[in-house]
């Protein structure tokens, strides 16, 4: 009998919006992966585009979901972290990761806290400094720019060199166990990218896609779950980098010519594409 794989996916539910457990679960369920969810919140819509939204925080939830979990034995072969709902639940993560995650699982952690310079409504400096303790956990950490420039108390600006983005990619080798993907490589004009830096070989390899000018939400969440259910069926960093990369250039492409449809990105009809990219890669 082959063996089931089993990740956790922590991070918030919206309830309308293509975002988070939303776009994880059936991504990475794609991959042929059993996918487990712990919300941080349940919210009416994201936080993108609307207003008036409803938030249930489910902070104080999650000590006894654990517990639960703890009685009943459930451990899971990987754990990833997305949006999280408040600063104190960063610690029950932290003890959640500790208890429930098999010897030699995996942590992925992508720290969906900012974007273009400013963080999500919500967070400040305060939530990044907690949020690299969490980082520390993860295997693998996914911040894009902004993300990573808060984590390292540096300026953010619009467009890095190749060497800027080297030099913040060394930086965050303090904030992982293994890998950093930095996502927002802007330097080639035409193309996208992202730097995948090896903690343990200081080896960095670029990887881009073709720019497409489209500003879709919930982006960053289908790079991460598509890189999350790569690397979870065994392709190196660089290979699922490469692979979650394609992926949402597809979503977006899908999607770039609807003006009605601005609260994610059309992942849906594009994940029959995997099987294609991991094949490719």
């Amino acid at each position: 009998m082959t063996k089931t794989t089993k990740i956790l996916t922590i991070q918030d539910i919206s309830c309308y919006g293509q975002c988070s457990i939303t776009v994880a679960l059936p991504i990475i369920s794609a991959f042929g992966i059993e996918t487990a969810v712990l919300p941080s919140a349940v919210l009416s819509t994201h936080t993108a585009g609307f207003t008036d939204y409803t938030f249930r925080d489910l902070t104080e939830d999650l000590p006894a979901i654990q517990e639960h979990w703890e009685k009943e034995e459930i451990y899971f072969d990987a754990i990833y972290t997305g949006y999280i709902g408040s600063i104190k639940q960063l610690d029950y993560i932290k003890d959640i990761i500790k208890s429930r995650l098999k010897e030699n699982g995996k942590v992925f952690v992508d720290p969906a806290m900012a974007d273009y310079g400013e963080f999500y409504y919500g967070f400040d400096q305060e939530f990044a400094d907690k949020m690299g303790k969490l980082c520390k956990l993860g295997d693998y950490v996914l911040p894009n720019t902004t993300e990573a420039c808060y984590l390292l108390h540096r300026k953010w600006k619009p467009d890095f060199t190749k060497d800027e983005m080297t030099e913040i990619a060394e930086k965050l080798s303090d904030f992982t166990k293994k890998y950093v993907i930095l996502k927002g490589d802007t330097h080639k004009k035409d193309q996208l990218g992202m730097l995948v830096s090896d903690k343990t070989s200081s080896d960095i390899q670029f990887v881009y896609n073709d720019r497409i000018d489209h500003l879709s939400h919930g982006t960053g969440d289908v790079f991460a779950s598509a890189f999350v259910g790569s690397s979870m069926i065994g392709k190196t960093p660089t290979s699922s980098a490469k692979i979650a990369g394609e992926f949402t250039k597809k979503a977006i492409e899908e999607t770039v010519d609807d003006e009605t449809h601005g609260y994610g990105v059309k992942f849906e009809r594009v994940l029959p594409s995997l099987h294609d990219l991991i094949q490719k890669y």
